[in-house]
């Protein structure tokens, strides 16, 4: 039994931050026992870690993320989506061929996504099997919960990443059953998007799900290029979402769609059907992609919504700023659409960057009883002339904060970073 005293914030519903003040928190064998005024007496000998005026809060879920792009971060910036990916981003993912370059650069990447309070993902690889089973096992080894993908891409792209249909298929295969059985880090099925995947490719990965139990995660209708390109592609879909469906991808585990920035009806209600996620990268489609998703007219519609960052497009890891970001972007869409009007609140943004994307691992993204204790500590963002209450900590940490306002890490009740 471990106890924390302080404050407390974690999303109760989608729409409202639940918030202690001077509380403590018991964790028993590293999941939330109970938040309490006063320690009860069946904890009076427990040792209790005193936070101060701090505020403790769930630790961020990262749904869209590149780790192989980390090297690009905050560099192209002045590109679109075509160029950026031919000139810049293909060259760089051929590296990981070099088992030490994946290495070294992988073991930073976890590091720094410690350090910004991100203890739980859902990552792109490469088409590299080695590199890619590296990532897996580190993050197993810390106990991160992730999905990874080994990327699938055998069309429409460079001759130095471009598979063979039946050879991707056969590594896709091996990755999913090595690490089917890992604990927290877990293959998932990564079709880059439908750009780059011949329909026999689509359609043997929807064998492997089926097989696998496996989930998916993909680009969907990213671009107004990526969304032209797959209908003239695939003329016989109606959308993107449909393209996935056909191919036999959709019901098996999780489906992850990244950005969803153009949607169509058939679109979200395809994704509704199978109960899928939507992840909105907020710097990453205002740099590289050139629009803005419909964020508050898609939950309106039922769909679920939850943060990523998407290095290297996105240029930074802290999925913190990513909330604070898709208030100011929601409100942006409205103005100028005013059919996706309707701003989502901030206590909607923590929710989709905690709870939202946690429930695709299980019990995280909260501090409601029962929820692994995955958490964070806040502080140092007050002046001394000023007192805030928990809430506008947590408020003003998304909208200003740095990785040195990050006091103290917790994954499942263990002090990390």
């Amino acid at each position: 039994m471990k106890v924390y005293h302080g404050n407390v914030v974690y999303s109760k519903s989608a729409d409202e931050l639940q918030e202690f003040s001077n509380c403590y928190i018991a964790v028993e064998n590293g999941v939330v026992e109970g938040i309490y005024e006063e320690l009860p007496d069946k904890f009076k000998g427990a040792t209790v870690t005193d936070f101060g005026d701090d505020v403790i809060i769930p630790a961020f879920s990262d749904l869209h993320v590149h780790a192989p792009q980390y090297p690009n971060r905050g560099l192209q910036m002045d590109e679109l989506l075509s160029d950026w990916l031919f000139l810049h981003t293909f060259p760089l993912e051929a590296k990981y061929k070099d088992i030490d370059f994946a290495r070294t650069v992988y073991d930073v990447f976890v590091d720094d996504i410690i350090e910004h309070g991100t203890m739980h993902l859902s990552i792109f690889g490469t088409i590299h099997n080695e590199a890619t089973g590296y990532l897996v096992e580190k993050l197993e080894a810390k106990g991160i919960r992730a999905y990874v993908g080994r990327v699938n891409m055998d069309e429409n792209s460079p001759d130095y990443l471009c598979e063979t249909t039946e050879q991707s298929l056969k590594d896709t295969e091996e990755f999913l059953a090595k690490y089917a059985n890992n604990k927290y880090a877990k293959p998932i099925i990564t079709p880059r998007f439908a750009p780059t995947c011949s329909e026999k490719l689509l359609t043997g990965l929807g064998k492997l799900a089926a097989k696998y139990h496996a989930g998916v995660q993909t680009h969907v209708v990213e671009s107004k290029w990526e969304a032209a390109e797959a209908k003239r592609k695939f003329a016989d879909c109606s959308c993107d979402m449909e393209i996935y469906e056909k191919a036999g991808l959709l019901g098996h585990g999780q489906f992850v769609a990244a950005h969803f920035m153009y949607p169509s009806s058939d679109d979200v209600r395809i994704i509704k059907k199978y109960g899928g996620l939507a992840v909105q990268c907020p710097d990453a489609t205002i740099s590289i992609i050139a629009g803005i998703m419909p964020t508050a007219r898609l939950q309106n519609e039922g769909v679920k919504v939850a943060l990523g960052t998407d290095l290297s497009a996105g240029h930074s890891l802290g999925v913190y700023s990513q909330a604070g970001r898709a208030v100011q972007l929601s409100k942006i869409k409205g103005l100028y659409e005013p059919e996706n009007s309707g701003a989502i609140s901030f206590a909607r943004a923590f929710y989709m960057a905690t709870k939202q994307g946690g429930e695709v691992f299980g019990n995280v993204g909260s501090l409601e009883k029962g929820y692994s204790f995955d958490a964070l500590v806040i502080g140092g963002v007050e002046k001394e002339f000023e007192k805030l209450s928990p809430a506008q900590m947590v408020e003003r940490f998304c909208y200003l904060g740095e990785t040195k306002h990050i006091k103290a890490r917790f994954l499942a009740g263990t002090k990390i970073g």
